[in-house]
């Protein structure tokens, strides 16, 4: 290698490497620059040698980052297409001063690449400072200044005459084949879902407005916008037509909402997608549910040491029913396949009725409902216990006749889960007696009520710990005798500047004991329930949460966020399951 090169590359702590040395020696005979290959390497520093590069060259280093704001009027002073193909971006414009010509200012991770210098040269009239950032933030902040898909929308525009929809080809699944040369609808919308895909986003919202056409993620609970062209308005009738034909839906009927599925595949993985439409006065708003067919396991849940006895002996459980309480989007659905999975064994017969069927799991019946048809919940649930279940989970209880079915059911002899829409594992009970079931019925039939939420799990490369006065942890009632590390959300690139990666549920758990079933069955007041239950061991959702902020798992304010205030139980001290779920 040469002198120069070989002292960047000794700076930047790379030299040795031997696949390092391999992959510039390869760029120089190629006569192609050598900072892609290098950077390519396992084990470079991208900071490190990129910072190395720019002082042997005498190049500023630009610090970028999502909270750098980079001004949208630097759009119209590089076209979108070359921005993207050789990931350029620009920082800065300054205007010239009397006989000063105008500057731009640019940055790019590959200051060596002779074709990004002669294609820019080629475009830009104006004299140009070139830096020097991390590939990372370069391309980060290309996509927030020109939005997804820039080069492709800039393609369909220019050659675009009218796009109607039956000019938008058949369905395409595959996101990550090959792509065509020419630009088109089709490419444009697999970018957004497959960008969803890798941020890990739950849902995708497509939403007219007056001005423009908003698209955003479900990232860990929270929405986040997606960039977009600023003249992507002008697509909205194709884009929306596009998602309609991958989900085989009437692209004819826009005055009526619509119901479909997307079966996408990246990498070789399945993917199912849920695709709702809504009319609205600006047209018709899309939401795609993201459905990873990973398989559900106990172990995915993240449940305490406490909490993972009681739910493996509830399981074993020969009849009875378990009801999973929560708002929607809560997890109630994945952690009642996480039971079904763990009960999924040859010698038991399981049997579902939901609405729709999110997952499919193989060894089970799965049946989805049909009211058009009079295929519904109660109607469905009949027949099931006509083919011999042993297990049986019905979707959700939304009436008072699927409810007693379903209590009938247990009664004779079937283990039955399903879901209610409650706030808490308390209001489980009073929502059954509000339907007008019998309260000897819920005490005799119901084994068990959980409830959940969902939190933001903390960064695992950012966390750091977090210092909180005693007074204000004593007023949540945080327990103080027990031993963990309080920790706190920072932010960093892995993250999005988030502080968190992922989400864990937290729940608390009420087990129908003799005491439980006598108060039920005399109509007694919730709050009765609430003080039964913590004397028999209930731990509060919050304080559940609590324990993962020790474990360093989440944070203070995420528990709080979703978890109301009231008495707490000390987790150390929580009753053994084994007898709670003899005495039920």
């Amino acid at each position: 290698m040469m002198p120069l090169l070989q002292q960047i590359l000794t700076e930047a702590g790379c030299a040795d490497r031997e696949d390092v040395v391999q992959a510039v020696d390869e760029a120089c005979y190629n006569q192609i620059s050598f900072v892609e290959p290098v950077l390519d390497c396992e084990g470079v520093r991208e900071r490190e040698f990129l910072m190395a590069l720019a002082a042997t060259l005498n190049l500023p280093w630009w610090e970028g980052g999502t909270d750098k704001p980079i001004e949208p009027a630097l759009r119209k002073h590089l076209p979108a297409e070359i921005a993207l193909r050789h990931r350029v971006l620009p920082v800065a414009f300054e205007t010239g001063v009397e006989n000063e010509p105008d500057t731009l200012h640019l940055a790019t991770f590959d200051p060596l690449s002779l074709v990004t210098h002669q294609r820019i040269a080629s475009t830009i009239l104006h004299p140009v400072v070139w830096h020097v950032g991390q590939r990372t933030r370069v391309v980060e902040g290309i996509q927030r200044l020109y939005g997804l898909g820039a080069d492709t929308f800039e393609k369909i525009l220019r050659g675009r005459a009218d796009w109607a929809s039956e000019e938008l080809g058949d369905e395409i699944t595959v996101l990550d084949e090959p792509e065509n040369e020419e630009a088109s609808v089709v490419r444009f919308v697999n970018q957004i879902i497959r960008r969803g895909l890798e941020q890990r986003a739950t849902d995708i919202h497509v939403e007219p407005q007056q001005d423009r056409l908003r698209i955003r993620y479900r990232i860990d609970g929270r929405l986040e916008e997606l960039a977009v062209p600023e003249n992507i308005k002008s697509l909205q009738a194709s884009v929306i037509a596009r998602l309609k034909i991958m989900a085989r839906l009437d692209i004819a009927e826009k005055r009526l909402p619509q119901d479909g599925r997307i079966n996408l595949e990246m990498e070789g993985l399945p993917i199912d997608v849920r695709v709702a439409t809504i009319p609205s006065v600006e047209g018709e708003s899309i939401s795609l549910r993201l459905l990873s067919q990973q398989a559900m396991t106990l172990d995915r849940l993240g449940l305490t040491d406490t909490m993972r006895p009681v739910i493996e002996e509830l399981l074993k459980l020969p009849n009875g029913i378990i009801l999973i309480t929560g708002p929607t989007g809560s997890g109630k659905s994945t952690t009642l396949y996480a039971f079904l999975s763990e009960m999924n064994q040859t010698h038991r017969r399981i049997v579902t009725i939901e609405d729709p069927v999110e997952y499919k799991m193989p060894g089970m019946v799965q049946i989805a409902v049909k009211p058009e048809i009079g295929l519904t919940f109660a109607t469905g649930l009949r027949s099931i216990l006509r083919g011999d279940p042993n297990v049986v989970m019905v979707g959700e209880m939304r009436d008072l006749e699927t409810t007693e079915i379903a209590i009938r059911a247990a009664l004779t002899g079937h283990l039955v889960f399903s879901t209610l829409h409650t706030n808490d594992a308390i209001g489980g009970i009073t929502r059954l007696v509000d339907m007008g079931v019998e309260p000897f019925l819920v005490s005799s039939a119901v084994r068990a009520f959980f409830a959940q939420r969902l939190v933001r799990k903390l960064c695992p490369l950012c966390k750091q710990p977090a210092e909180f006065e005693r007074d204000y942890l004593k007023s949540i009632d945080f327990p103080s005798h027990v031993s963990g590390k309080i920790m706190r959300a920072v932010g960093c690139e892995a993250c999005r500047g988030s502080g968190y990666q992922g989400r864990v549920s937290i729940y608390e758990v009420i087990l129908l004991t003799h005491a439980l079933q006598h108060l039920i069955n005399s109509r007694a007041h919730p709050a009765e329930f609430q003080k039964q239950a913590l004397r028999d061991g209930y731990v509060p959702m919050r304080g559940y949460g609590f324990q993962k902020v020790l474990a360093g798992e989440t944070t203070i304010e995420e528990v709080l966020s979703v978890t109301a205030m009231e008495r707490t139980v000390d987790p150390v001290t929580r009753t053994s399951p084994s007898p709670l779920l003899q005495a039920a």
